[in-house]
């Protein structure tokens, strides 16, 4: 049977998440555990004189068996293998990274740049609607002659449509700039947040990390996705110490500044709020 076999190489390899198997050319078997993506394998080069079939299947039905036991035994010690685990809070990163502080003091200024503008637009419409009142007034008079009060009803009428159509330019003017500056809000506060994953993802390579869980998230029903974790480890006040490492030393807090989520939901007519109309 040894001068049948005459093997120079022969190795199957199979590897799982954990796990990989080395058969080789003696029908040795060991295992390392590795962490890489499934992978299976199988390489078999032999090189044999006059081997009759059924003795080859015979040789890889065994081989086969016992990789697979192997791999089996292998993988259940990987599983009991301690994993790694950290939390961190994306909500309090956000809030407290002086990026975004920036940038809501930025959007504060546009914000209320526009609310001036619509405030003066407001005062003159608002002097129109003091104007037809009085207009109205002395239309009313019984005093006035016809042709007096034909007038006044004709400059009731001017003013009228008047504080019509600069009400209405008042209006489309603050939803161009609203829209405006929500997308720019949304674009720049997206772009923070990617920042702050990258990191957190740059961490956990680092670091070794099999799982980072935001602890800050939500489900629909306000109940957080992660209600409790065994030996995780919080890496959210190092994460804060390495984005802050470079902000500047007279930042003042901005008013006003979102969640992540309520960062990534424009605010609809917020000027036009403000102003009570």
């Amino acid at each position: 049977m040894q001068d049948l076999l005459r093997f120079t190489h022969a190795t199957i390899i199979h590897k799982t998440p954990n796990a990989v198997l080395t058969v080789d050319r003696h029908a040795t078997i060991s295992t390392s555990i590795l962490h890489e993506k499934t992978l299976t394998r199988v390489i078999m080069r032999v090189r044999s004189r006059h081997i009759p079939n059924s003795i080859m299947n015979r040789i890889f039905r065994r081989m086969i068996t016992a990789a697979t036991a192997a791999i089996t035994i292998a993988s259940a010690s990987a599983q009991e293998a301690k994993m790694k685990v950290a939390t961190v809070d994306m909500a309090l990163l956000f809030k407290e990274f002086y990026q975004t502080n920036i940038a809501q003091q930025e959007i504060n200024v546009e914000r209320a740049r526009i609310q001036k503008d619509n405030n003066e637009k407001l005062t003159t419409i608002r002097q129109i609607e003091s104007d037809i009142r009085t207009l109205k007034q002395q239309s009313d008079d019984p005093t006035l002659s016809d042709q007096k009060k034909a007038q006044v009803y004709k400059e009731y009428q001017a003013k009228y449509q008047e504080g019509i159509q600069l009400d209405k330019e008042r209006r489309e003017f603050l939803g161009r700039k609203d829209k405006a500056l929500n997308e720019k809000m949304v674009q720049r506060m997206r772009g923070i947040l990617d920042e702050i994953r990258k990191l957190v993802e740059e961490r956990a390579k680092a670091e070794s990390y099999d799982f980072v869980f935001d602890k800050s998230g939500m489900s629909t029903s306000q109940v957080p996705f992660l209600l409790y974790s065994k030996d995780a480890t919080d890496i959210t006040p190092s994460l804060l110490k390495d984005l802050n490492k470079n902000a500047p030393a007279d930042l003042t807090p901005a008013e006003g500044t979102p969640t992540p989520d309520e960062a990534l939901k424009p605010k609809e007519g917020a000027s036009d709020a403000s102003s009570g109309q």
